[in-house]
């Protein structure tokens, strides 16, 4: 049996070796490694595969938060809404703009943002809600669009762990996660669905205006060569990364149908535990299984982690600190009994290995060693 990783890049590469080198070996022999043919092809290829008018590449998913924020005008003070259960980028970035991070509690049963609990966080000041579609599934987007029509705000989807799903509206029409709001954002970090082979990401919009704004912002206010129109960053994709992620794109729904034939086996081979709650699915979205995340609830999630460690089972607990008691984030507005799912997550989840290249004898050990320590 091959060694237990949560992601299992080496062997993933192995089965599109030939494709990748040869993309790679282009863009070393063109020598045009910033904004070359690759970026702008994979631009085009990623527009289609999620039939939106406009993809903007950029240097990291941290970076693709800060610059949607930045390109639609967000002012100092002003809040912006999120979930406590998620990883710090998402209000790292509202920190470093000096907008107000406002928190809200996540379900319990699908660890996206809680609709009341959001209802409840808008106040005249706020200007924007980030959804996050955690672990690979998508929030409630019909909900928290009408929600943003109703009070004016923005709508800013973090689709970092979720590229691939697909969202049904109760009309029957669907879209791509990180298609819906006014602009979403995606990472693609090497352990993504959608990985490249370094740091990367990218930005989506139908707004041909903010569209243009991007453009311009990602690459130190330019759109034309020492022309600066807005204040920008440095955070372009570059060529490399570019091509990896050309040659992987076509993979992305098989790597997504893969992660679910493994999840679906965790799922049935857990079913009958008392101390085990699965992943619960909602019916207006697909899951991608960025991440496979259980709830253990009988007080010994700490002790299975370590378990698994020692049985050479790779896991990881995804989130271990809630972001409101994060030192760099930790605020007086904030309630302990307003997080009550999210301080009840952070004790009891637990994420398996997850990637595309899992083999049966792998998933039959993993789940194994997991239900004998629980019995």
């Amino acid at each position: 049996m091959k060694k237990i990783q949560m992601v299992d890049l080496q062997s993933q590469y192995q089965n599109i070796k030939e494709t990748v080198d040869a993309s790679i070996h282009e863009v070393l022999n063109s020598s045009s490694y910033i904004n070359g043919p690759f970026v702008k092809e994979f631009q085009a290829d990623l527009e289609q595969y999620l039939n939106i008018k406009h993809v903007i590449p950029c240097a990291n998913g941290t970076d693709a938060l800060q610059i949607a924020m930045m390109g639609l005008g967000l002012q100092p003070g002003d809040e912006v809404i999120t979930v406590d259960f998620t990883f710090a980028a998402t209000v790292e970035v509202i920190g470093l703009l000096n907008l107000t991070p406002v928190l809200v509690d996540v379900e319990l049963d699908t660890f996206n943002i809680n609709i009341e609990a959001l209802k409840k966080a808008i106040t005249p000041e706020t200007k924007a809600i980030v959804p996050v579609h955690l672990f690979g599934q998508c929030a409630n987007m019909e909900a928290i669009l009408a929600i943003a029509k109703e009070h004016d705000l923005f709508v800013i989807e973090d689709n970092a762990q979720a590229i691939g799903a697909d969202y049904t509206f109760s009309d029957g029409t669907t879209q791509k996660s990180g298609t819906m709001g006014h602009v979403g954002t995606t990472s693609f970090f090497p352990s993504k669905n959608l990985g490249c082979y370094g740091d990367g990401g990218a930005i989506f919009t139908n707004d041909d205006a903010l569209a243009h704004t991007l453009r311009g912002m990602v690459n130190h206010g330019m759109y034309q060569r020492y022309y600066h129109d807005v204040v920008g960053v440095n955070s372009r994709l570059d060529s490399i990364q570019a091509a990896v992620l050309k040659a992987k794109l076509p993979l992305l729904d098989s790597y997504c149908a893969a992660r679910r034939k493994a999840a679906d086996y965790y799922t049935e081979r857990f079913k009958n535990s008392e101390v085990i709650i699965t992943p619960t699915l909602r019916d207006f979205s697909s899951h991608v299984f960025h991440q496979y995340t259980l709830r253990i609830t009988n007080g010994k999630r700490d002790a299975l982690h370590k378990h698994l460690i020692q049985k050479g089972i790779a896991n990881s607990i995804y989130y271990p600190v809630p972001l409101h008691a994060q030192k760099a984030y930790k605020d007086s507005r904030y309630k302990e009994e307003d997080f009550a799912a999210t301080n009840q997550l952070v004790q009891e989840v637990i994420s398996l290995p997850m990637h595309t290249e899992l083999e049966e004898d792998q998933l039959k050990y993993i789940t194994e060693t997991v239900l004998e320590f629980l019995q």
